[in-house]
């Protein structure tokens, strides 16, 4: 803990900028994007040692919100402290929510157009695949491999990876108390804590709310109720929350069509930067640039508080059991319901032979080959054009 004073190597304009660039040209989701940062930071330029990385990556697990950009938070802590957090994460930030700005609205201007509609037909099926795949591959890191042993050795945790799955499927939405419930559970069962019977505070969410002027008050609240709750309560990475904006996007609000949806997700495989950036795109389809303003902060503002808050002390209480435990419990709650959600997306997507043949030819893909997903939804886009132009 002492080393953390030491004067830092580099400058934060240079990490600010590293950060920057981050956004505009990292592909390939969370796992590339942490990746990529202990690649560049800890390995190559040597700016990050490794105990503070691993330091920052097991933060970033146990908080809800988006891996890639808790991580980079944290990492702009470590020498720099709120400032630094603050610059890091709006530099990785701001370039993709600006790209599907820009994507939004072409999507609004041209959507009707049929190369639009071909473009999203063949890319919406892939993203069906990636989802499969990353759910698959969410599954046996966070809960365990599939094998009877496994299957023995972790039993409640696969119950829970169950049960979310069945809910998911039936009421078609993410159903957060359950998280907590699984993650109390399985912290109490496994390892309670000494002080259970003195008062416990779990969490906190702050309640962001903004009043814009010359649009419904009430649209920017409800937006910024939905998109704070899936940035406080959404634990995993990437697409783990797809199915929480699923339930309140599609099925409660109903601000997009199930297509729409599809379209939303796979705008954030194909531009940089953090997966979940999607809920820029998803905001301005509904309210537009103001709207996409209001769902990124409110999602991005939990995991950053979630970050620098407990930044301090994480060193020496993060490992604790109780506190590992109850991780673990909610984690497998949300791959669970991530499971059951590509159940609903894929059923609803889905519907002929072509589609189906590219969501299969992707799983086979990133099975087999060691493809990025960009370029599969890129030529998936050209598949869907063709199949358009010939059918």
């Amino acid at each position: 803990m002492e080393e953390r004073t030491l004067q830092p190597c580099y400058t934060l304009k240079q990490l600010v900028q590293y950060f920057f660039k981050l956004g505009y040209a990292g592909f390939g989701g969370p796992v590339a994007l942490i990746g990529y940062m202990h690649r560049d930071l800890v390995e190559e330029k040597k700016w990050i040692r490794d105990e503070e990385y691993k330091d920052g990556l097991a933060l970033a697990q146990l908080a809800p919100g988006p891996l890639a950009a808790q991580l980079g938070i944290y990492l702009g802590y470590v020498h720099y402290k709120t400032l630094g957090a603050t610059l890091c994460g709006l530099a990785f930030v701001l370039p993709s929510f600006f790209m599907v700005v820009i994507i939004g609205m072409a999507y609004k201007i041209f959507g009707g157009l049929p190369w639009m509609q071909a473009v999203f037909y063949g890319v919406g099926a892939a993203v069906v695949g990636i989802i499969i795949i990353s759910s698959y591959k969410l599954t046996e890191k966070s809960i365990s491999k599939f094998n009877v042993n496994s299957f023995a050795q972790h039993w409640l945790l696969w119950l829970f990876f169950i049960v979310a799955a069945v809910v998911t499927i039936i009421t078609e939405q993410e159903e957060v108390l359950m998280f907590v419930a699984a993650g109390l559970f399985y912290m109490f069962s496994k390892a309670p804590p000494k002080w259970i019977k003195k008062s416990l505070v779990a969490n906190s969410v702050l309640l962001f709310q903004i009043g814009l002027s010359n649009y419904e008050l009430d649209t920017f609240r409800k937006i910024a109720w939905f998109f704070t709750k899936a940035g406080a309560f959404v634990f995993g990475s990437g697409l783990a929350i797809v199915p929480f904006l699923h339930g309140g996007v599609v099925t409660e609000y109903k601000w997009l069509t199930e297509h729409e949806f599809i379209d939303a997700v796979a705008v954030a495989m194909i531009t940089p930067g953090p997966v979940v950036i999607t809920v820029g795109f998803i905001g301005y389809l509904v309210a537009g640039f103001p709207g996409a303003t209001v769902a990124a902060l409110a999602t991005f503002l939990p995991c950053y508080l979630f970050t620098i808050l407990p930044a301090p002390y994480f060193h020496k209480y993060g490992k604790h059991p109780s506190i590992k435990a109850f991780v673990d419990g909610i984690t497998a709650a949300v791959v669970g319901a991530l499971a059951g959600s590509v159940i609903v997306i894929a059923t609803r997507t889905i519907k002929d032979i072509p589609t189906a043949l590219i969501a299969s030819a992707t799983i086979v893909i990133l099975l087999k080959m060691k493809v990025k997903e960009p370029y599969i939804i890129l030529v998936a886009a050209l598949i869907g054009i063709i199949l358009k132009l010939v059918l």
